[in-house]
């Protein structure tokens, strides 16, 4: 495969997962499917999801290099070994992105959602019941045990909303990351060896 027939199904496969972590984060605001939660974002939506790692990180900084990686594997004037140089700068842009996605995600499924639980047996206050594991990611964590998410009861089935959705945040930066790096190393090759798309206009010129 040429180099620039790689940047365009790099650049073509970035952008499912850009939009993937777009919606899931869009949806992290509204737990339960009620907008009541964003009125009051600061008491009631983690702090990961006000990150906007989804959004910012997987998305809109994964997106804009997408459109100019795929546009080094079509003809004009993006592909080149200009092109391709600038390609690796975006990608490079992106795989920060995608980065940022990675570690906010992980920190939302560490910490857990805010919820509404009952800390003793009269009380019931909001907070992050699961924030202090001292082992959040093993496998005694909340994560892999299942019996523990009855513990929030406003908003309901929120524990598997947020687990859910950080996943697929996670799951698309890491896609992003590792779509990205390929892109760095193919565009680095393709700014020694140019692109087989330039090869042919030359070809066709002469």
């Amino acid at each position: 495969m040429c180099t620039g027939t790689c940047s365009r199904v790099v650049g073509a496969a970035l952008w499912p997962f850009a939009l993937l972590a777009i919606v899931a984060n869009v949806l992290l605001a509204f737990p339960d499917w009620k907008t009541e939660y964003v009125h009051n974002f600061g008491q009631r939506l983690t702090p990961e999801v006000l990150y906007l790692g989804g959004l910012v990180g997987g998305g809109v900084m994964v997106l804009i290099p997408a459109i100019h990686i795929q546009a080094t594997g079509s003809h004009g004037c993006c592909g080149n070994r200009c092109g391709m140089f600038l390609s690796v700068l975006l990608a490079a842009v992106g795989a920060l992105g995608a980065a940022y996605a990675i570690v906010v995600s992980m920190l939302g499924l560490a910490h857990g959602p805010y919820c509404r639980y009952q800390q003793n047996e009269t009380h019931l206050d909001w907070g992050r019941p699961f924030e202090h594991s001292e082992e959040p990611l093993s496998t005694d964590s909340y994560l892999f045990n299942t019996a523990l998410w009855d513990i929030c009861l406003d908003p309901p089935r929120v524990v598997r909303f947020n687990v859910i959705l950080f996943s697929l945040i996670l799951g698309a930066g890491l896609a992003e990351l590792g779509l990205c790096l390929v892109q760095i190393f193919n565009g680095l090759f393709g700014c020694v060896c140019g692109t087989c798309r330039e090869e042919k206009t030359l070809e066709t010129y002469n």
